[in-house]
């Protein structure tokens, strides 16, 4: 049996997280990814994969070798790409998920350029605050704002984000700045509430130590872009991300408080599984997110 087939068919068994889901992306039966994957066994003298009828689970060996192989498998496709990425195109239908608001605001507007350069791509949108799960929903491909990404998963940075406390010029001389963290109790802070969301606290970093702050305020919604629209009217103080305020801050409509406790700048990431060979259509649309924003003044315009 050919070696590459049997070590893809371990990285796609391991992506997808069963023989099935691997056999159906890679068009071949379970039981032929499971014989790839006997073989391998076989060929290296030891058992990579404790398989149950509920789930793998790797063996130290297996999780060692697993990286080797992915490592392999990225240096092939990318010698590949080098080659061939002259003559390909994109095509087919693009499934992506994004945060709602920011997907509304730095996704979806961005579409139409990417159709014109790439006609026989069709794309469809689900804008969901959700943390969708791309495999098991059908998904091509996911933005993400900062969190733990499963190891299954490619993560492909594309710009960087900071979370602040800002509220108007307003608000901030009718009930004054807060200087310390315990301060925040004394304001209306406008809240996140999706499954717990920014009602449990919002974080900080404090003496080297992320340390969460319980806030309280007098509205709270699932929805980004309302919570905006109410800091910005002066309700109250909002833990916002930099995306979406950049250009008021620049303006001064809006002005940060407690900087100095602010957690470092995270990733904004475009995710989607691991896979042995990489569609043009998601390469390309991650390749155009990267550039549009890279422009200089982007986050400033929006």
């Amino acid at each position: 049996m050919d070696r590459f087939k049997e070590i893809d068919a371990f990285v796609q068994v391991m992506a997808h997280g069963s023989l099935a889901a691997a056999a159906l992306a890679e068009g071949v039966t379970p039981v032929m990814m499971g014989r790839r994957l006997d073989a391998l066994e076989q060929r290296l003298g030891t058992q990579l994969v404790i398989r149950s009828t509920r789930r793998l689970t790797l063996t130290d060996q297996g999780a060692s070798y697993l990286d080797e192989c992915r490592q392999l498998l990225a240096r092939w496709d990318e010698a590949e790409r080098a080659v061939s990425s002259q003559h390909q195109r994109a095509s087919g239908h693009l499934i992506v998920s994004a945060p709602a608001a920011f997907g509304r605001l730095h996704v979806a507007p961005h579409a139409s350029a990417f159709i014109k350069a790439n006609p026989q791509v069709q794309i469809s949108f689900n804008l969901t605050d959700r943390v969708v799960d791309l495999v098991r929903e059908g998904y091509d491909l996911g933005l993400r704002i900062g969190g733990q990404i499963d190891p299954n998963f490619v993560a492909i940075h594309l710009a960087t984000n900071q979370r602040v406390v800002c509220g108007t010029p307003a608000y901030f001389k009718k009930r004054g700045k807060p200087k310390t963290l315990d301060d925040l109790r004394e304001h209306n802070c406008l809240a996140f509430n999706l499954q717990g969301g920014q009602q449990r606290g919002w974080y900080f970093q404090k003496d080297g130590k992320t340390v969460t702050v319980k806030v309280e305020g007098n509205l709270d919604c699932n929805d980004g872009e309302l919570l905006h629209r109410w800091v910005s009217e002066g309700l109250g103080l909002g833990w916002r991300s930099t995306w979406e305020i950049q250009k008021q801050l620049q303006s001064g409509e809006l002005v940060t408080v407690l900087d100095e406790y602010a957690l470092p700048a995270y990733d904004i990431l475009a995710v989607y599984p691991q896979q042995r060979h990489l569609p043009a259509k998601v390469r390309f649309f991650i390749e155009h997110l990267k550039k549009t924003y890279a422009r200089p003044g982007y986050w400033l315009t929006r």
